[in-house]
């Protein structure tokens, strides 16, 4: 993998971290690639259980990497071609389907600014944990731009319609606190406990029911987009499929004996 996104997997739990730094881990065409095929990986690795997506430095992610992004767009408009702006449907996309549909969890630790498709990276994790010191913008019209990464998607429904308009139209950067009062993050902790409480959230979930948890980000993703009654058709497949795992054998043979129960993921 390029250095530019570092990937690890210890007991169940993949550790994906965009590593740069000095650039505030702003999104070149390495590290774009780099990102999508990492995750890519995680999805399909039957031993991860669960996925930390975090970063390097004093920022989470601040989007396209604008000063490469200056250089293919002269070089777009030299040869006459677009191809610039494929990186939509070539990288954000695929990153962020790869993050919302992996059957297991994904955690973001966001340790500082998230801005443009690194917020939109952000809200497409399952549980945000922030630091007390990060702050968020949607960053796209303050450079003629509109919404990608899922961001008109995601921000909507977890701040509402009105204030995602707001956020949008009129970019402005927002706070941990105010994250967490709108429900666009999960927990919010002092900076220097990030990394620990991050992994700590992950880890549970590493070792927790992943078909279970496969099946409750399927069916929150469809009643996002289907009436009650195609979702209550859903939940029972979902179920089903859920309860035939040896996950819930031994959920219940742990609660009837008074035990903690022992999940393989299976």
């Amino acid at each position: 993998m390029a250095d530019s996104v570092l990937y690890e997997v210890h007991e169940g739990l993949a550790t994906i971290t965009i590593n740069r730094p000095d650039a505030m881990n702003a999104l070149n065409v390495e590290a774009k690639v780099a990102l999508r095929d990492t995750l890519e990986r995680a999805a399909g690795d039957d031993s991860v259980r669960a996925v930390l997506l975090t970063a390097t430095g004093r920022a989470f992610c601040v989007g396209q990497d604008l000063k490469e992004h200056i250089g293919l767009l002269a070089a777009d408009r030299e040869t006459g071609t677009g191809g610039t702006m494929n990186t939509v449907r070539e990288h954000y996309n695929p990153i962020v389907r790869a993050l919302t549909s992996m059957p297991k969890p994904v955690v973001a630790g966001i340790n500082g600014v998230a801005a443009g498709a690194g917020l939109g990276f952000a809200l497409a994790a399952d549980y945000r944990v922030a630091a007390d010191s990060a702050t968020f913008t949607t960053a796209f019209a303050g450079v003629a731009l509109t919404a990608d990464s899922g961001v008109s998607w995601t921000l909507s429904r977890l701040v509402g319609p009105g204030r995602a308009a707001d956020l949008l139209l009129f970019p402005r950067s927002f706070s941990a606190q105010e994250a967490h009062a709108w429900g666009v993050v999960n927990t919010v902790v002092p900076a220097d406990e990030l990394a620990a409480e991050a992994a700590a959230v992950a880890r549970r979930l590493a070792q927790g029911p992943t078909l279970a948890y496969a099946a409750i980000k399927e069916s929150l993703a469809h009643a996002a987009a289907h009436s009650l009654e195609e979702t209550l058709l859903k939940e029972e497949e979902l179920q089903a499929r859920a309860g035939a795992s040896e996950d819930h054998s031994t959920a219940v043979t742990a609660f009837v004996a008074k035990e903690r129960p022992v999940y393989r993921g299976r």
